[in-house]
Parts: C-alpha cells; sequence; structure tokens
C-alpha cells in the first residue's frame, strides 16, 4: 500500500533529520518509536505530502506521491501533534467546516464520527471547552471524515489521562482491522498492545523494523532481577545498565540489562516491551562507542 524507498530530508546546516529510510507498510497500526527528535514528527509529515523529502521516493499503490501529491491526499487522514480548534465553533460546526473542505457532504458521517469518538452528546458544546481528551477525539474524527485509507497520528495521547489514553488506543486499533495506522510516539505503552509491527529510528535512522514479539524475543535472556544491598548499588550501577531501581529499606530492587549475569543475586526476567526497547538502545549505544574507539 505504502513504500518509502531511501527517503532522506536534510535541512540548512546539513542537518539530516531523515537518514536513508525504507519501509514497505500494508494495512494495521505501524508504530513509530523514538526519542524525541527522532525524526518520527519530520518522516509523518513526509507521507502526509506537507513537506517535500530531499533524496527518495514514497509511493501510494505505485503512484510516487512526491511527484503526485494529489494521489495520497484524499485517501488521507492526518492528527498533528498540535492540533488546535477555532473558538467559536461548536464541535458540530466545526466538523461541518472540516467537512466542506474536504468534499464530504454527508450529515449522518459527521453525526456517525461524533458518535464514533464518544463527542455525540457534546456536538453543540463550544470544542474551545473541550478537555485535552476531548479535542484529541475530536481530531480523530476530523480525520476520519474522508474515510482515509492511511491515519496519521503524531503523538496522539500526550498530556491525556489514563482513561483518556485507553480509549484513545482501542479507537486506534479497531480502525487499523481495515487500514494503515501510522502512531508515532514515545510513550511506549501506546503502542505495545496494539501495534503489530515497530518502526524504531535513531538520529534520523531506521535501526529496526520488527514485530513487538520479535523484540520481545531478542531481549530475553540480557534482562536481570536482583535485589542488593543499597551500600553495593552505585558499584553495580556504574558498571551495567540499570533500567530500574526500587530503594527498600536498606536493600534496592533491581531491573537491568545486561548480556550475561550482573550480580550473585540476579536472576533471569521476563522483559517487558519498553525494558526490550531500552536495552536494544543500549547494545546499539554501547556497539557505537566500540566502533568508534
Amino acid at each position: 500500500m505504502l513504500e518509502l524507498r531511501h527517503v532522506i530530508k536534510t535541512y540548512a546546516k546539513k542537518f539530516t533529520a531523515v537518514d536513508d529510510v525504507t519501509l514497505d507498510l500494508s494495512p494495521g497500526v505501524l508504530g513509530l518509536i523514538g526519542h524525541n527528535g527522532a525524526g518520527k514528527t519530520t518522516l509523518m509529515q513526509m507521507i502526509a505530502t506537507l513537506t517535500r523529502p530531499s533524496a527518495g521516493q514514497i509511493l501510494f499503490q505505485g503512484v510516487d506521491i512526491v511527484r503526485k501529491p494529489e494521489a495520497i491526499r484524499a485517501r488521507l487522514g492526518y492528527l498533528p501533534q498540535d492540533f488546535g480548534v477555532y473558538p467559536n465553533l461548536t464541535a458540530l460546526e466545526f466538523m461541518q467546516y472540516f467537512a466542506a473542505l474536504k468534499g464530504v457532504r454527508d450529515p449522518a458521517r459527521i453525526l456517525h464520527l461524533l458518535e464514533l469518538v464518544n463527542l455525540r452528546e457534546h456536538a453543540k458544546r463550544q470544542a474551545s471547552s473541550f478537555s485535552g481528551g476531548m479535542r484529541r477525539r475530536l481530531g480523530i474524527a476530523q480525520a476520519l471524515l474522508n474515510d482515509p485509507d492511511i491515519l496519521i497520528v503524531d503523538e496522539p495521547t500526550a498530556g491525556l489521562d489514563p482513561e483518556e489514553r485507553l480509549r484513545f488506543r482501542n479507537l486506534l486499533a479497531e480502525l487499523g482491522e481495515q487500514k494503515l495506522v501510522l502512531l508515532s510516539t514515545h510513550i511506549v505503552s501506546d503502542v505495545e498492545s496494539i501495534a503489530g509491527r515497530l518502526a524504531i529510528l535513531r538520529n534520523g535512522k531506521l535501526i529496526a523494523f520488527e514485530t513487538p514479539e520479535q523484540i520481545l524475543a531478542q531481549a530475553r535472556g540480557s534482562i536481570w532481577s536482583a535485589r542488593i544491598d543499597a551500600s553495593h548499588y552505585e558499584v553495580l550501577r556504574a558498571r551495567v545498565q540499570v533500567l530500574q531501581a526500587q530503594r527498600q529499606g536498606d536493600q534496592v530492587s533491581l531491573r537491568i540489562a545486561h548480556p550475561h549475569s550482573p550480580c550473585e543475586q540476579a536472576s533471569h526476567a521476563e522483559p517487558s516491551l519498553e525494558e526490550a526497547l531500552m536495552a536494544q538502545h543500549y547494545a546499539l549505544q554501547n556497539t557505537t562507542l566500540e566502533l568508534a574507539a
């Protein structure tokens, strides 16, 4: 459905935000993972035809959308990280406005989408009075107006409370059953249960494109749990990568990423996806340092 071929985006002063990314994407939820500044938003903006790549191709159903952006725009829904609302419009008026812009002339679809995102009963409230979660849901509703094949959502749960985040994840999971949903986030729990594949960016480079199960499998055997005397903690932390430390009286409970047993008290632990990603990051970091040396 969507193909990226050696996509590069370079800005002034030779800063490369996206560095030679190649991906083949099909319907489902893709989690785009990376630290702030990894290139996630820039990559999404290029797919959304908001900015042009410096090099490479982006193909939608075989058509190069860099040369012909209109080939994807009618089939695309986009929710940016910073989504604003017009202060004097109700939710219904807001949706009607965007429907007119997108050429959608079915009033029933507007009401259906407000129902889908659980905002039907708030349709006549001014959108400016909505909570952050309600605004994000309104943003998803406008992104779905044209029944897109590709839905792009950039950091959709930032600033939401746990209940709103759960509702949002469930909605994206449902949409991913028929559409390609690109979900950019640095919050691993947002993609842990809904993403079929993860694309991991680091300094603009694609360092992994795998299923969550593959990432977890790679981390097994390198995640440890241990309980040690607090007096030994600083010495241990200086030579291994501590993922989590919780002090309990004169002892510290630890989760550690290390290729071998880090101490006598350590035992193998089943990794969480977040721990697996952190272990992968530290392994790459150490490899880079060794190559530089």
